[in-house]
């Protein structure tokens, strides 16, 4: 099933500003928080689709990509971190990302609204690993395609001594005596809705809920080490320059047995020897002599498929567009597909001979080498709308 549009969901128009945005996301997600929608699926579902439109529509470098691309520029058929096709945000997402919507400082809101079921649900051990980001160069006929690029990138991994827990062994590891191994500490704060609860997480143990008497000599108690991982990425048909996609967990390891980053993965076009892209569309400038474009000819063409054979009529002028229906690029977000268009040049020598010189002298006093642009004939601008209008 097609996902529903992000502005609908929240029901925002696209001009929204960051805090109308914000103030809507609270509203819905007041309205089906699985406290007040014990279990309702229907409630879950639009809870969960209400987070990552708000994911997507709060952070401005998303936004203006879902504004251009629509679903595709935010990584494909899953809505937010879901990347390609990542199947969503989690209930643990949703209440570990957006614990501070309803109001400033640590905690979540629905802990403080619904007496403590966001806080429980939300919390992790360990700090969150950081983002990688990375370029991937990409060939017409790849785009056009679509393509599964095998990349190997060097990241922060879990250490293989301590499989990421930092100790030395597992009589290095006590409980936090802060917050007795939850991993957070709850605060009374005064609103203007009166005494509210809130959860942070423990400053002693950084939220991990252990203390480490003897670090993992490898790691140094990090938990993670400088390591290598082949990752494979598929890119749908039809991306172009510039696009981010997201892949969930790809990105380094967290420390301390934290949720590992995301994998951002950026599109670069490898120029293309003969055609060149203009959005969905391919062109390419065909230059033919004087002698073919006025008696005809037929001619091969470069295509994303392979070359073809177009025939070229007897008088045809300089800008002269043919068009190849449908031999363009697909659209990301899989609306159509675009054409290829072949621009007309007649090709003018620099260097003559003693013969060509002769032979145009004697062509440039003839009648039919005057000439005549006639009303059928358009100009460059018309011809543009005819393409591209």
């Amino acid at each position: 099933m097609a996902k529903r549009d992000f502005y609908e969901i929240l029901g925002v128009p696209k001009t929204a500003n960051e805090k109308e945005i914000k103030k809507a996301y609270r509203k819905v997600a007041m309205k089906y928080h699985p406290d007040k929608n014990p279990d309702n699926k229907e409630a879950e579902s639009k809870f969960k689709e209400a987070a990552e439109a708000y994911e997507i529509l709060s952070d401005a470098d998303k936004k203006a990509r879902y504004d251009r691309f629509g679903h595709a520029g935010v990584g494909g058929n899953a809505g937010g971190r879901g990347g390609f096709g990542g199947g969503g945000m989690t209930m643990e997402d949703i209440f570990s990302q957006f614990g501070d919507v309803f109001g400033e400082g640590g905690g979540s809101p629905f802990e403080s609204f619904f007496g403590g079921r966001g806080g429980s649900t939300r919390r992790s051990k360990g700090q969150r690993g950081s983002n990688l980001r990375i370029k991937v160069k990409l060939t017409l006929e790849e785009i056009s395609n679509g393509v599964t690029k095998k990349i190997k990138v060097k990241k922060q991994i879990n250490c293989k001594t301590c499989n990421g827990s930092g100790a030395k062994d597992s009589n290095s590891v006590t409980t936090c005596s802060t917050c007795r191994g939850s991993g957070y500490v709850r605060q009374v704060k005064s609103t203007f809705l009166g005494q509210m609860q809130t959860t942070t997480a423990c400053p002693t143990c950084s939220g991990s809920g252990n203390m480490i008497t003897a670090k993992c000599k490898t790691c140094s108690g990090d938990g993670r080490t400088q390591g290598d991982d082949t990752i494979e990425i598929e890119i749908p048909a039809g991306v172009a320059e510039g696009m981010q996609l997201s892949m969930r967990g790809k990105g380094n390891a967290g420390a301390n047995g934290g949720p590992d980053g995301d994998l951002l993965v950026i599109i670069e076009e490898k120029p293309h020897e003969e055609l060149q892209r203009d959005g969905m569309n391919i062109i390419y400038e065909l230059y033919l002599n004087f002698a073919d474009a006025a008696l005809g000819t037929s001619v091969e063409v470069p295509t994303i498929d392979g070359r073809v054979k177009i025939k070229v009529p007897a008088g045809t002028q300089s800008g002269k567009m043919f068009r190849l229906k449908g031999k363009g690029l697909p659209s990301v977000q899989q609306y159509g597909v675009g054409d290829q268009l072949i621009n007309t040049n007649i090709w003018t020598p620099k260097k003559l001979s003693d013969n060509d010189r002769s032979l145009l002298e004697k062509m440039r006093t003839m009648p039919n080498f005057d000439p005549k642009p006639g009303k059928s004939e358009k100009g460059f601008f018309e011809r543009m709308k005819d393409y591209f209008g």
